[in-house]
């Protein structure tokens, strides 16, 4: 299993911050955003990760990660998404990188606190298909949206008026090599981009989609709301755990 973080895009919801650094590496308390998708993927037991990032800032990310030696990474690589062309394009830019294995994506802006780890140990034990991490939350109206019919997903809605369940795609996608073949066959949004959504659609209609319901606390760090949302809860526990064992490191 392979790990693959998509930090790119312009981040225009996070103006005029982003006008002078990538959304990726605006801090979550003490930490640039970054490090905790990365995190959340090493304490799943994936230690060769790409990073997907682009824009005017892309090499800010190899100054401050490196080789991936301070996540304990065997290796850590880069590519570069030339625009805004959509998650599922950034996705496709993987591919030499999984050379057929299966891959754990996660959305750069994904802040959870804590393990995907059993999620991924059950996929690992799959012969094909894809993943996806769902969590129930307030306002699913801003995120792809789960609907179901009893138990069974039959369709993954993006951003709907009236949500057909309370349960939002968080940003953690686990595929088999097929993804790849899958976005060569997609075709644009009207926004001009090929969407995730459509991807996971895709598996849906070939039945071998499964998803798990995340219980913990999730964030994505995308609006100004959320990224302070982030920035408080992250500082809360930091500072309990450090109460609790000064030593303690957040992401340990």
């Amino acid at each position: 299993m392979k790990g693959v973080v998509l930090a790119g895009g312009l981040g225009t919801r996070l103006g005029p911050l982003t006008r002078i650094t990538n959304k990726h590496l605006l801090p979550i308390y003490d930490r640039p955003m970054i490090y905790y998708p990365i995190q959340t993927l090493v304490d799943a037991g994936i230690n060769e990760i790409l990073i997907v990032t682009g824009g005017n800032w892309a090499g800010d990310f190899l100054r401050l990660l490196g080789n991936g030696k301070e996540f304990g990474l065997r290796n850590l690589d880069y590519t570069y998404q030339d625009g805004e062309k959509g998650i599922a394009h950034a996705l496709a830019l993987a591919e030499h990188f999984a050379d057929e294995d299966f891959i754990t994506v996660i959305l750069g802006d994904n802040i959870i606190d804590g393990s995907i780890r059993p999620f991924v140990d059950n996929f690992k034990n799959k012969n094909r298909g894809a993943k996806i991490v769902l969590k129930k939350v307030e306002h699913p109206e801003r995120f792809g949206v789960a609907q179901f019919e009893g138990d069974t997903l039959v369709r993954i809605v993006e951003k709907p008026i009236e949500p057909p369940s309370p349960y939002a795609v968080t940003g953690i996608y686990m595929y088999d090599s097929d993804v790849f073949d899958i976005i060569r066959d997609l075709a644009p949004s009207e926004r001009g981009q090929l969407e995730i959504t459509d991807v996971n659609n895709a598996y849906i209609e070939r039945g071998t989609l499964t998803y798990d319901i995340y219980d913990g606390w999730w964030t994505d760090a995308g609006t100004f709301e959320s990224l302070f949302h982030a920035n408080t809860h992250i500082a809360r526990q930091h500072i309990a755990s450090e109460s609790a064992s000064p030593d303690k490191n957040i992401l340990s």
